[in-house]
């Protein structure tokens, strides 16, 4: 079986999802699948190093990258037009049995849906969250106006739409798109564990040994509700804690939330180590006390997978997909997107802290259990199977009774 998946990045400064199709892949590979990845060398606004044209092996996958252009129009080059990556797809599409399309209204995502909608040939489409309310609120009548006049045709040809969640997967019903839906949730990569994380981050961070260590790990962008975690901190100034803030962003919205930082008296019992990754990023994820991701719209949260499996407990509101499992399994807290809702959550949290110890270690068997990748592969390859015997409608799950692992 060979697949081929289009996403338009999988630099690092794009976010989660770029992360989770790269080990989407491999773990399909290592599940006996012909997988590889068609990508440009975005790496927002700047390009990656990387060989142009020709396969190259990262991490494991097979990548075969082509040269964005690259005007000074941030917009413009944003939609990650790539006229190589065309030429190369319509010449070599019908070589793999099924395109797997991650994310929309890119340019390299519609381009690969309307070749292989064209050419009747099949695909399927992991729209990851663009297609939830709040994404198509932002960018207004531009995006809706380019949801009319390409990608509904696009989408409505598919022959699948891949969702991660189910509340996904509720929010784009709305939109009335034809094909069958199904819910197979992203996987992780679980690191290993790093004994002495607790005392080693604190030690790092040159903080107390019993520091309590709040940890916000993501992009720096106004979609996270950092803002509000912010307010909520302020309000807290009488307990003991230091607010870590791992993630980079545009440099206007950066020095937005510095100033937000001052305004609340929280500079100086905030760190703000920029984006983080590899063995510190491991560290983090294991030493800090409490993950908090207080999004107004969140399609996955990696990040908090990435939490739950090492054994921290998470903070999370409703706009965060994984929230009603997290809710119904006990692994972390969920909370109203205002400031007085998150406030009262993180001083129940600080005044528990053997609470939070508890649920971490039953959250870290939960996702170990349940979203490996390998589990994950397994399941996607089936899909995969279903649609190429055209038997389709017998293995997806109608949208009421979603194919989840959970």
């Amino acid at each position: 079986m060979k697949i081929l998946h289009v996403i338009p990045s999988i630099a690092d400064i794009r976010g989660g999802t770029s992360r989770a199709v790269l080990d989407m892949v491999r773990a399909l590979r290592q599940n006996n699948i012909e997988a590889t990845i068609a990508t440009t060398n975005d790496n927002g606004p700047t390009l990656l190093d990387v060989p142009l044209n020709q396969w190259t092996d990262i991490e494991q996958v097979p990548v075969r990258f082509f040269s964005r252009f690259s005007p000074g129009v941030p917009a413009v080059r944003e939609f990650a037009f790539s006229r190589s990556f065309t030429t190369w797809l319509e010449q070599h599409l019908t070589y793999y049995d099924l395109i797997h399309v991650h994310a929309i209204f890119s340019y390299t995502s519609t381009a690969a849906m309307r070749l292989a909608r064209f050419k009747g040939h099949p695909y399927l489409v992991s729209p990851h969250g663009m297609l939830t309310g709040w994404s198509l609120q932002q960018g207004g009548r531009k995006k809706q106006l380019y949801l009319k006049l390409a990608e509904r045709a696009n989408l409505n040809q598919a022959q699948a739409l891949h969702f991660t969640a189910s509340l996904e997967q509720q929010e784009a019903a709305v939109l009335n798109l034809k094909p069958p839906g199904f819910v197979i949730p992203l996987g992780l990569a679980v690191p290993d564990a790093i004994p002495t994380a607790r005392e080693a981050l604190r030690q790092h961070l040159h903080l107390p040994p019993d520091e309590p260590i709040i940890l916000f790990m993501a992009r720096l962008h106004p979609k996270k509700g950092l803002d509000y975690l912010i307010s909520a901190l302020g309000n807290l100034l009488d307990r003991r804690f230091t607010l870590v803030i791992a993630g980079s962003g545009a440099p206007g919205y950066e020095a937005k939330i510095k100033r937000l930082l001052s305004r609340a008296n929280l500079t100086q019992r905030t760190i703000m180590p920029g984006f983080v990754q590899g063995h510190t990023k491991d560290l983090f994820l294991q030493g800090a006390d409490l993950l908090a991701l207080t999004s107004h719209s969140e399609n996955f949260g990696v990040a908090v997978l990435e939490a739950l499996a090492a054994g921290i407990p998470v903070l999370v509101t409703p706009g965060v997909a994984l929230a009603p499992i997290i809710q119904q399994h006990v692994l972390g807290y969920v909370t109203e997107l205002r400031p007085q809702s998150i406030e009262r959550t993180l001083s129940h949290v600080l005044n528990h802290p053997n609470e939070g110890q508890a649920i971490g270690q039953a959250a870290r068997q939960f996702i170990l259990e349940n979203y490996t990748w390998d589990n994950i592969a397994g399941k996607l390859a089936t899909v995969y199977q279903s649609l190429l015997d055209k038997k389709a409608t017998s293995i997806l799950y109608p949208p009421e009774r979603p194919f989840n692992l959970v």
